[in-house]
């Protein structure tokens, strides 16, 4: 696909989410109670600055990278060229249904790909505006919208692509990777994980609060870097609990299931999962609303053992353990599958560098919980069980491209020393290639 067609397309998706804009917010609002500031930052004007950060540097990045030659295969130049690889499959998931469906596939097409979408059939609203958006004439040649539920994945799977693109939870991102097996399709696999926030005494606590409640309560707690529980000091515990629950109460007020700022769950099963979930004592929340489909946010004083620390909760229960070395915290992280995000609060340089270099995870902030998803300088993925490959930003046109290694070699020049017979040549060739290579 030409540079000119690919910024069309950009230019022209930009335009069209525009004009959409109230049917999107309408639609998230249908699916997950999503308030219009949530909404809008989280999802629509995230996906436009992604396409804006896109077409102002796609034609940098579109351009043939010239890497250093071995002296040895002078005369000649190195080149990596960006290829596209062909027809992707983006599947989208329900928690961020129209930006986990539009943003990677923004940056396949800027890479020069075609793209089948698969929204979730779990948000049908944000689906069918996506639907709408994308069945114009003028995307046809390029981007194609595929809807329905768990058949039509399970047929698109067994088709033959040339990427796909998953975000999702775990289990099915390993069936994604079984199916894609089968070709050798190369993946990019957006998990989750158990995300743990880490708050030390230094810390500002109220900030350190305010800014994991914040965290935690967005999209009611359905991020998959949302901080899935809180491992803090044990001297400041009592402190940090008091203070959360004050923050969140700042947020939603007294009743939080009836601010117009927070959201829902997404369907029934998933309510009941995490009613299922909720313990029969807890610190603060706890509250249900089964015709609204609404947790209220819910702090929970937990053990290691307690099932809330057994798998992912995606949802709006927090559980807050203790510690008191930072010994403990790198053992129960380390106990546990490579999460996506870890979040570490503290003044301290050196606590934060230790947990910074004794465990592994996909990404996260000092101080802060999820700001670095909106880093689109900054690759965003898992490793290990939290998923595979990165995107956003010049990391998706990288993604969705194959990089071509070419070496452009000159006839003036032709080395008799690597054509047979090879009789006391060795020699040479080693002191070459040490000294020259």
């Amino acid at each position: 696909m030409e540079l000119a067609t690919r910024k069309f397309l950009l230019n022209e998706i930009k335009k069209d989410i525009l004009e959409n804009e109230k049917e999107i917010i309408n639609a998230l609002g249908k699916d997950l109670g999503k308030g219009e500031f949530e909404a809008v930052v989280a999802e629509v004007q995230y996906v436009l600055s992604e396409i804006d950060n896109i077409l102002k540097k796609l034609h940098k990045w579109v351009k043939p990278k010239k890497v250093s030659t071995p002296l040895v295969h002078w005369p000649a130049k190195s080149f990596i060229h960006y290829e596209p690889f062909g027809n992707i499959l983006v599947v989208a998931p329900w928690n961020y249904p129209f930006q986990l469906a539009v943003s990677p596939s923004v940056g396949a097409i800027a890479a020069g790909n075609t793209v089948v979408i698969k929204p979730s059939e779990l948000a049908s609203e944000t689906e069918k505006v996506i639907l709408n958006i994308f069945s114009k004439e003028k995307y046809s040649k390029y981007i194609e919208v595929v809807t329905g539920g768990v058949p039509e994945t399970t047929e698109l799977l067994n088709r033959r692509f040339d990427y796909i693109f998953y975000t999702g939870s775990t289990q099915v991102g390993k069936v994604i990777m079984s199916a894609a097996a089968k070709n050798l399709t190369p993946v990019t696999l957006e998990l989750g994980g158990k995300s743990p926030a880490v708050v030390y005494s230094d810390s500002d606590l109220r900030v350190s609060a305010r800014r994991i409640a914040w965290g935690k309560c967005m999209n009611a707690g359905q991020t998959c870097i949302a901080p899935d529980y809180v491992l803090v000091e044990k001297k400041v515990k009592k402190d940090f609990l008091k203070l959360i629950v004050e923050e969140i109460k700042k947020f939603y007020g007294e009743n939080q299931i009836q601010s117009n700022d927070y959201g829902r769950i997404i369907n029934r099963s998933h309510f009941e999962r995490l009613s299922a979930l909720l313990p029969n004592k807890v610190y603060f929340g706890g509250n249900k609303d089964e015709k609204s489909l609404k947790i209220s946010p819910t702090i929970v004083e937990a053990q290691l053992n307690d099932d809330l620390m057994e798998s992912e909760i995606f949802g709006p229960i927090l559980p807050v353990l203790e510690f008191e070395k930072t010994s403990e915290v790198i053992s129960i992280v380390k106990g546990k599958e490579k999460p996506l995000a870890l979040y570490v609060f503290s003044k301290d340089e050196d606590n934060q560098n230790e947990i910074l270099e004794n465990l592994s995870y996909g990404g996260g902030v000092i101080n802060d919980t999820l700001i670095h998803i909106a880093n689109g300088n900054l690759p965003f993925g898992g490793v290990g069980s939290s998923g595979v490959g990165s995107y956003h930003g010049k990391h998706s046109f990288e993604t969705f491209s194959h990089k071509k290694s070419i070496i452009r070699r000159s006839f003036r020049f032709d080395l008799a020393l690597r054509y047979p017979p090879y009789l006391g040549k060795l020699r040479v060739i080693r002191w070459l290639l040490k000294y020259i290579g």
